[in-house]
Protein backbone atom coordinates (compact mmCIF):
# COMPACT_ATOMS: atom_id res chain seq x y z
CA UNK A 1 0.00 0.00 0.00
CA UNK A 2 1.44 3.33 -1.11
CA UNK A 3 -0.02 6.13 1.08
CA UNK A 4 0.70 8.80 -1.52
CA UNK A 5 -1.25 6.92 -4.22
CA UNK A 6 -4.23 6.75 -1.86
CA UNK A 7 -3.90 10.40 -0.86
CA UNK A 8 -5.30 11.93 -4.06
CA UNK A 9 -8.64 10.13 -3.76
CA UNK A 10 -9.03 11.09 -0.10
CA UNK A 11 -8.08 14.71 -0.80
CA UNK A 12 -10.88 14.94 -3.38
CA UNK A 13 -13.30 13.67 -0.75
CA UNK A 14 -11.90 16.18 1.75
CA UNK A 15 -12.40 19.10 -0.66
CA UNK A 16 -15.95 17.96 -1.44
CA UNK A 17 -16.69 17.74 2.28
CA UNK A 18 -15.24 21.20 2.94
CA UNK A 19 -17.46 22.54 0.15
CA UNK A 20 -20.53 21.65 2.22
CA UNK A 21 -22.88 18.72 1.70
CA UNK A 22 -26.57 19.39 0.90
CA UNK A 23 -28.92 17.91 3.49
CA UNK A 24 -32.31 19.10 2.23
CA UNK A 25 -32.91 20.45 -1.28
CA UNK A 26 -35.97 22.65 -1.82
CA UNK A 27 -35.39 23.37 -5.50
CA UNK A 28 -34.96 27.10 -4.95
CA UNK A 29 -32.26 26.44 -2.36
CA UNK A 30 -30.90 23.90 0.06
CA UNK A 31 -29.87 23.43 3.67
CA UNK A 32 -26.25 22.29 3.86
CA UNK A 33 -24.01 21.12 6.67
CA UNK A 34 -22.75 24.69 7.00
CA UNK A 35 -26.31 25.96 7.46
CA UNK A 36 -26.72 23.61 10.40
CA UNK A 37 -23.52 24.84 12.01
CA UNK A 38 -24.49 28.48 11.48
CA UNK A 39 -27.77 27.88 13.31
CA UNK A 40 -25.95 25.86 15.98
CA UNK A 41 -23.51 28.72 16.51
CA UNK A 42 -26.34 31.24 16.87
CA UNK A 43 -27.96 29.04 19.52
CA UNK A 44 -24.66 28.56 21.37
CA UNK A 45 -23.80 32.28 21.36
CA UNK A 46 -27.28 33.18 22.61
CA UNK A 47 -27.14 30.52 25.32
CA UNK A 48 -23.67 31.62 26.46
CA UNK A 49 -24.74 35.28 26.63
CA UNK A 50 -27.80 34.43 28.73
CA UNK A 51 -25.75 32.11 30.94
CA UNK A 52 -23.02 34.69 31.59
CA UNK A 53 -25.54 37.51 32.06
CA UNK A 54 -27.31 35.56 34.81
CA UNK A 55 -24.02 35.04 36.66
CA UNK A 56 -22.40 38.46 36.37
CA UNK A 57 -21.56 39.93 39.77
CA UNK A 58 -19.36 42.60 41.34
CA UNK A 59 -17.23 39.90 42.94
CA UNK A 60 -14.73 38.45 40.44
CA UNK A 61 -15.31 34.80 39.61
CA UNK A 62 -13.15 32.05 38.19
CA UNK A 63 -13.73 29.66 35.34
CA UNK A 64 -15.48 30.17 31.96
CA UNK A 65 -17.61 33.09 33.17
CA UNK A 66 -14.51 35.01 34.27
CA UNK A 67 -12.79 34.24 30.95
CA UNK A 68 -15.75 35.54 28.94
CA UNK A 69 -16.03 38.65 31.13
CA UNK A 70 -12.30 39.31 30.64
CA UNK A 71 -12.70 38.92 26.87
CA UNK A 72 -15.66 41.31 26.79
CA UNK A 73 -13.68 43.83 28.83
CA UNK A 74 -10.68 43.48 26.52
CA UNK A 75 -12.75 44.02 23.36
CA UNK A 76 -14.50 46.99 24.97
CA UNK A 77 -11.20 48.64 25.88
CA UNK A 78 -8.95 47.72 22.95
CA UNK A 79 -11.49 47.76 20.11
CA UNK A 80 -14.19 49.98 21.59
CA UNK A 81 -12.28 52.81 23.23
CA UNK A 82 -9.09 52.10 21.28
CA UNK A 83 -10.77 52.57 17.88
CA UNK A 84 -14.14 54.25 18.35
CA UNK A 85 -12.85 56.53 21.09
CA UNK A 86 -15.84 58.11 22.79
CA UNK A 87 -17.99 56.43 25.43
CA UNK A 88 -21.12 57.31 23.48
CA UNK A 89 -19.94 55.40 20.41
CA UNK A 90 -18.67 52.48 22.49
CA UNK A 91 -21.94 52.08 24.40
CA UNK A 92 -23.90 52.29 21.16
CA UNK A 93 -21.88 49.91 19.00
CA UNK A 94 -20.06 47.50 21.33
CA UNK A 95 -23.00 45.02 21.39
CA UNK A 96 -22.73 44.60 17.61
CA UNK A 97 -18.93 44.30 17.73
CA UNK A 98 -19.07 41.72 20.53
CA UNK A 99 -21.70 39.72 18.65
CA UNK A 100 -19.44 39.65 15.60
CA UNK A 101 -16.40 38.63 17.65
CA UNK A 102 -18.04 35.78 19.55
CA UNK A 103 -19.92 34.43 16.52
CA UNK A 104 -16.74 34.31 14.44
CA UNK A 105 -14.62 32.99 17.30
CA UNK A 106 -17.14 30.28 18.18
CA UNK A 107 -17.48 29.25 14.53
CA UNK A 108 -13.70 29.06 14.15
CA UNK A 109 -13.29 26.96 17.29
CA UNK A 110 -16.10 24.53 16.45
CA UNK A 111 -14.41 23.94 13.10
CA UNK A 112 -11.39 22.52 14.92
CA UNK A 113 -13.45 19.67 16.38
CA UNK A 114 -12.93 16.57 14.18
CA UNK A 115 -16.01 15.95 12.06
CA UNK A 116 -17.41 19.44 12.63
CA UNK A 117 -17.66 22.40 10.28
CA UNK A 118 -16.65 26.01 10.78
CA UNK A 119 -19.33 28.31 9.42
CA UNK A 120 -16.54 30.76 8.60
CA UNK A 121 -14.95 28.10 6.38
CA UNK A 122 -17.44 28.82 3.61
CA UNK A 123 -17.34 31.97 1.50
CA UNK A 124 -21.13 32.40 1.58
CA UNK A 125 -21.07 32.89 5.36
CA UNK A 126 -18.16 35.34 5.42
CA UNK A 127 -19.68 37.27 2.50
CA UNK A 128 -22.98 37.68 4.37
CA UNK A 129 -21.09 38.76 7.51
CA UNK A 130 -19.15 41.32 5.49
CA UNK A 131 -22.34 42.55 3.78
CA UNK A 132 -24.05 43.02 7.16
CA UNK A 133 -21.02 44.97 8.41
CA UNK A 134 -20.99 47.05 5.21
CA UNK A 135 -24.66 47.97 5.63
CA UNK A 136 -24.13 48.67 9.33
CA UNK A 137 -21.28 51.18 9.11
CA UNK A 138 -22.68 52.89 6.00
CA UNK A 139 -26.09 53.23 7.66
CA UNK A 140 -24.62 54.95 10.70
CA UNK A 141 -22.30 57.03 8.51
CA UNK A 142 -25.25 58.31 6.49
CA UNK A 143 -27.30 58.79 9.66
CA UNK A 144 -24.48 60.84 11.17
CA UNK A 145 -23.65 63.07 8.17
CA UNK A 146 -26.53 62.75 5.76
CA UNK A 147 -26.33 60.82 2.49
CA UNK A 148 -25.00 63.71 0.38
CA UNK A 149 -22.23 64.78 2.78
CA UNK A 150 -21.31 61.17 3.54
CA UNK A 151 -20.73 60.36 -0.13
CA UNK A 152 -19.18 63.74 -0.94
CA UNK A 153 -16.69 63.44 1.90
CA UNK A 154 -15.26 60.21 0.52
CA UNK A 155 -12.86 62.53 -1.24
CA UNK A 156 -10.54 64.46 1.13
CA UNK A 157 -10.93 68.23 1.19
CA UNK A 158 -8.46 70.43 -0.61
CA UNK A 159 -8.05 68.30 -3.77
CA UNK A 160 -7.85 70.22 -7.06
CA UNK A 161 -11.02 70.29 -9.19
CA UNK A 162 -11.02 67.49 -11.71
CA UNK A 163 -8.59 65.44 -9.68
CA UNK A 164 -11.11 65.26 -6.85
CA UNK A 165 -13.53 63.37 -9.13
CA UNK A 166 -10.88 60.72 -9.78
CA UNK A 167 -10.02 60.48 -6.07
CA UNK A 168 -13.70 60.21 -5.19
CA UNK A 169 -14.18 57.38 -7.72
CA UNK A 170 -11.17 55.51 -6.29
CA UNK A 171 -12.39 55.96 -2.72
CA UNK A 172 -15.91 54.87 -3.65
CA UNK A 173 -14.52 51.74 -5.34
CA UNK A 174 -12.38 51.11 -2.25
CA UNK A 175 -15.50 51.44 -0.09
CA UNK A 176 -17.34 48.80 -2.12
CA UNK A 177 -14.29 46.51 -2.03
CA UNK A 178 -14.45 46.38 1.77
CA UNK A 179 -17.17 43.75 1.45
CA UNK A 180 -14.81 41.55 -0.55
CA UNK A 181 -11.70 42.17 1.53
CA UNK A 182 -13.49 41.46 4.81
CA UNK A 183 -15.06 38.25 3.54
CA UNK A 184 -12.08 36.86 1.61
CA UNK A 185 -9.58 37.46 4.43
CA UNK A 186 -11.60 35.46 6.95
CA UNK A 187 -12.68 32.72 4.55
CA UNK A 188 -9.22 32.19 3.01
CA UNK A 189 -7.49 31.87 6.38
CA UNK A 190 -10.00 29.40 7.80
CA UNK A 191 -10.40 27.34 4.61
CA UNK A 192 -6.64 27.04 4.07
CA UNK A 193 -6.13 25.97 7.67
CA UNK A 194 -8.80 23.27 7.38
CA UNK A 195 -7.22 21.91 4.19
CA UNK A 196 -3.80 21.67 5.87
CA UNK A 197 -5.20 19.98 8.98
CA UNK A 198 -7.28 17.61 6.86
CA UNK A 199 -4.31 16.70 4.66
CA UNK A 200 -2.05 16.04 7.65
CA UNK A 201 -4.77 13.89 9.26
CA UNK A 202 -5.07 11.87 6.05
CA UNK A 203 -1.31 11.38 5.77
CA UNK A 204 -0.99 10.27 9.39
CA UNK A 205 -3.86 7.79 8.96
CA UNK A 206 -2.66 6.41 5.63
CA UNK A 207 0.90 5.82 6.82
CA UNK A 208 -0.41 4.19 9.99
CA UNK A 209 -2.66 1.88 7.93
CA UNK A 210 0.31 0.94 5.74
CA UNK A 211 2.29 0.00 8.83
CA UNK A 212 -0.57 -2.15 10.19
CA UNK A 213 -1.00 -3.91 6.82
CA UNK A 214 2.62 -5.07 6.86
CA UNK A 215 4.00 -4.46 10.33
CA UNK A 216 7.30 -6.24 9.82
CA UNK A 217 8.16 -4.53 6.56
CA UNK A 218 6.76 -1.09 7.33
CA UNK A 219 8.12 -0.05 10.71
CA UNK A 220 9.36 3.07 8.97
CA UNK A 221 5.76 3.91 8.02
CA UNK A 222 4.91 4.11 11.71
CA UNK A 223 7.73 6.60 12.32
CA UNK A 224 6.54 8.72 9.40
CA UNK A 225 2.97 8.53 10.71
CA UNK A 226 4.14 9.81 14.10
CA UNK A 227 5.91 12.69 12.34
CA UNK A 228 2.67 13.62 10.55
CA UNK A 229 0.81 13.47 13.87
CA UNK A 230 3.36 15.82 15.46
CA UNK A 231 2.90 18.25 12.57
CA UNK A 232 -0.87 17.90 12.96
CA UNK A 233 -0.67 18.83 16.65
CA UNK A 234 1.48 21.85 15.79
CA UNK A 235 -1.01 22.92 13.12
CA UNK A 236 -3.90 22.53 15.56
CA UNK A 237 -2.11 24.84 17.99
CA UNK A 238 -1.53 27.37 15.21
CA UNK A 239 -5.15 27.15 14.03
CA UNK A 240 -6.33 27.71 17.60
CA UNK A 241 -4.33 30.94 17.62
CA UNK A 242 -5.59 31.85 14.14
CA UNK A 243 -9.19 31.33 15.31
CA UNK A 244 -8.75 34.11 17.89
CA UNK A 245 -6.68 36.36 15.63
CA UNK A 246 -9.15 36.24 12.72
CA UNK A 247 -12.12 36.98 14.99
CA UNK A 248 -10.21 39.90 16.50
CA UNK A 249 -9.00 41.28 13.14
CA UNK A 250 -12.48 41.13 11.61
CA UNK A 251 -13.93 42.96 14.62
CA UNK A 252 -11.17 45.59 14.62
CA UNK A 253 -11.62 46.29 10.91
CA UNK A 254 -15.37 46.71 11.37
CA UNK A 255 -14.69 49.13 14.24
CA UNK A 256 -12.22 51.08 12.06
CA UNK A 257 -14.71 51.34 9.18
CA UNK A 258 -17.42 52.41 11.61
CA UNK A 259 -15.20 55.06 13.19
CA UNK A 260 -14.33 56.42 9.73
CA UNK A 261 -18.01 56.49 8.77
CA UNK A 262 -19.19 58.45 11.82
CA UNK A 263 -16.16 60.71 12.13
CA UNK A 264 -16.75 64.41 11.60
CA UNK A 265 -13.58 64.45 9.47
CA UNK A 266 -14.94 61.76 7.13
Amino acid sequence: MDPFKELDHHVQELLADLGGLPLWDFGWGSITTYTVYIMLMLVIVTAVVLFVKSRVSLIPKKGPVAAIEATVDYIRKEVGYGVLGSKELVDKHIPFLLTLFFFILGSNLIGLIPGSKAATGTFATTLVLAAVCFIYFNYYGIKHSGAWHYLKNLCPRGIYPGLNVLIWAIEFFSLILRVLTLSVRLFANMYAGHIVIGALSLLAGLFFQAMIADFAGNIGMGAVSIAWIVLLVVMYAMELLVAFIQAYVFTVLQAVYLQMAVSDEH
